[in-house]
């Protein structure tokens, strides 16, 4: 028989929570929140020299700690990978050891953690050790197997509420999340270098001199879809220049599909069988940059233990492309422009000087002749790249294109989510009239974003954002192009924005010569200003925008004349940017 024993505390007093329970408590809750924050770090796509010195440097936010060092060893036992937190060593120190080896030997030997409170008074710092230092160190293991070693240090005067068992169980915790992601990269890195060992063989199995090449009758069989004017343009420009070794630029707004259209490049071109190699240079600060570029040796600098080959011997005999090339500093063109006049150049640290056959693309969405103008980017290097430029047409100027794409996405949605969605006739015509200024890419997030959503196999007007109101991208473009600080609030409330205005409708360009000998007509302006649902003072302010504040280009877009864009702009009073 079950009995029922309620436990009452005496009148007067209080239970609670002991200083012990709550000093536990806060230990717990800073463990978890630092194993978030390493996992968090761990799985960021990096190097994994620099995911490994972000963990060590991360780690004395949540311990009391000196130094700290995680040291990734190789197959033979000696140190592959340093990171450090906290040691100060010269430069030119190449085999900087921040702990013992007798240490790591240890460590390593037993595959358990160790703790020494006094390092003065230990065999294995032999004169090395300080008085009244403690030092925690941990395997870095994965699948029974040890890779390396994380350790820690601090002075025994260092108050702190964590115990030595509490800061050891931290340590193995992460040591265990550094050692699956060391594990996880020398797996990639394995398959990658057996890729590059089969490519070499099959290349060697026909032979240098055997033609190989399965040429295309044109870039129309590629992967890119479009049928408009200003891509077959493209194309057909794409089809000669990938015969040649010549410098690509492409420029075009952004997600207009740049990189696609290299990759295009390269699979016509004779180098098709070579390695692409793609690399965004906003994306890297100059230092990492360089060693992306052009590889640096080992002891080069703090962590490069190892010598590493960089983005230029990579693509040797392939294709190269440097996406944002207008990103780069006025210190790396300089740097680039040898590369690219002489074929050659050093890694980082060695004295070497290696040559290389790259053919290169290039593509940027920046103005690079209005930066040359303002010393903002080398004219040198300008004109090294800019051989055969090819400007790539935004989505806007080829909307006959919009449901071809849309139906290429929702494709590959379909293939991808075992689903069996599709257009509505009345749905296609929607999405054509959106302006999109994101491009393809806006295009594709759209159509991903309404299939998501959608509850019905066939997907209506209904259906998407901007008939709802919910389209928050037209508020970039809408107006004076900027979205309220509380668009998001609004959303969030119920409530309902302005929709998306569709395309602007450019009317045709009339004769100058129809307008010339008279003053501007108002009706003219506003048959002009106002395409779509814009007002005239917006679409007047637009033309100006797209035409660099030129009124005579502004007046070929409106399809009117200089004299009347002038007049329009002082009716409107709208302020003349100089430039």
């Amino acid at each position: 028989m079950n009995r029922y024993v309620e436990h009452v505390s005496p009148p007067g007093r209080e239970s609670g929570p002991s200083d012990a329970a709550i000093r536990s408590s806060r230990r717990a809750t800073i463990s978890l929140s630092g194993i978030y924050e390493i996992s968090k770090v761990l799985a960021e796509p990096a190097r994994l020299e620099i995911t490994l010195a972000n963990v060590v440097n991360i780690l004395s936010s949540f311990l009391q700690m000196r130094h700290g060092a995680l040291i990734v060893l190789d197959d033979g036992g000696l140190p592959e990978i340093i990171a450090t937190a906290g040691y100060f060593h010269k430069p030119d120190e190449s085999h900087f050891m921040p702990i013992p080896q007798a240490v790591i030997d240890q460590i390593v030997a037993t595959a358990t953690p160790l703790v020494i409170a006094d390092t003065s008074k230990s065999e294995l710092f032999a004169e090395e050790g300080e008085p009244g230092v403690c030092l925690i160190g941990v395997p870095v293991k994965a699948n029974h197997t040890v890779l390396g070693t994380l350790s820690i240090d601090r002075s025994g005067k260092d108050g702190t509420d964590f115990t030595l068992d509490d800061d050891m169980r931290f340590l193995t915790m992460v040591a265990n999340l550094a050692g699956q992601t060391i594990r996880l990269h020398r797996i990639l890195s394995e398959d990658r270098q057996r890729l590059i060992d089969e490519q070499r063989r099959i290349e060697k199995a026909f032979g240098d001199g055997a033609e190989t090449w399965p040429r295309r009758s044109n870039a129309r069989n590629s992967h890119i879809v479009g049928e408009s004017p200003s891509v077959k343009n493209v194309l057909d420009t794409i089809n000669i220049v990938a015969r040649t070794n010549s410098t690509v630029l492409l420029r075009g707004e952004s997600g207009t599909g740049k990189e696609l259209f290299a990759q295009t490049i390269h699979d016509l071109s004779p180098r098709h069988d070579k390695p692409f190699v793609k690399l965004n240079c906003a994306a890297l600060p100059e230092t990492v940059l360089e060693s992306e570029l052009f590889g640096h040796e080992k002891g080069a600098f703090t962590g490069a233990t190892n010598q590493r080959v960089g983005r230029f011997e990579l693509a040797h005999g392939g294709t190269l492309l440097l996406d944002e090339i207008g990103e780069i500093s006025a210190a790396f063109q300089a740097k680039l422009l040898r590369v690219l006049q002489e074929g050659e150049f050093e890694r980082v640290g060695g004295n070497k000087t290696l040559k290389v056959d790259v053919r290169l693309i290039c593509a940027t969405n920046r103005d690079l002749e209005d930066a040359v103008r303002k010393g903002e980017f080398r004219a040198d290097l300008y004109y090294r790249i800019s051989v055969v430029p090819v400007t790539l047409p935004p989505l806007r100027e080829r909307p006959g294109d919009i449901p071809r794409l849309a139906e290429e996405f929702l494709r590959r949605f379909n293939r991808q989510n075992s689903r069996r969605l599709s257009f509505s006739k009345m749905s296609l015509d929607l999405i054509s009239r959106c302006y999109f200024p994101g491009n393809v890419r806006e295009l594709e997030n759209c159509v991903q974003r309404t299939a998501t959503l959608t509850r019905a196999e066939v997907i209506g007007p209904n259906d998407f954002a901007c008939s709802s109101g919910q389209c928050l991208s037209a508020l970039l473009w809408k107006g004076n192009g900027k979205v309220p600080h509380n668009a998001i609030d609004m959303l969030a409330s119920g409530h309902i924005l302005p929709a998306g205005t569709p395309i602007p409708t450019v009317p045709p360009v009339r004769p100058a010569a129809a307008y010339d000998g008279g003053d501007s007509d108002p009706d003219i302006v506003n048959h002009a200003a106002n395409g779509g649902r814009l007002t005239e003072r917006e679409r007047l302010i637009e033309a100006m925008d797209r035409s660099g504040w030129v009124q005579a280009k502004a007046a070929r877009i409106l399809g009117l004349t200089p004299r009347q864009v002038g007049y329009a702009l002082r009716r409107h009073d709208i302020p003349v940017k100089k430039f």
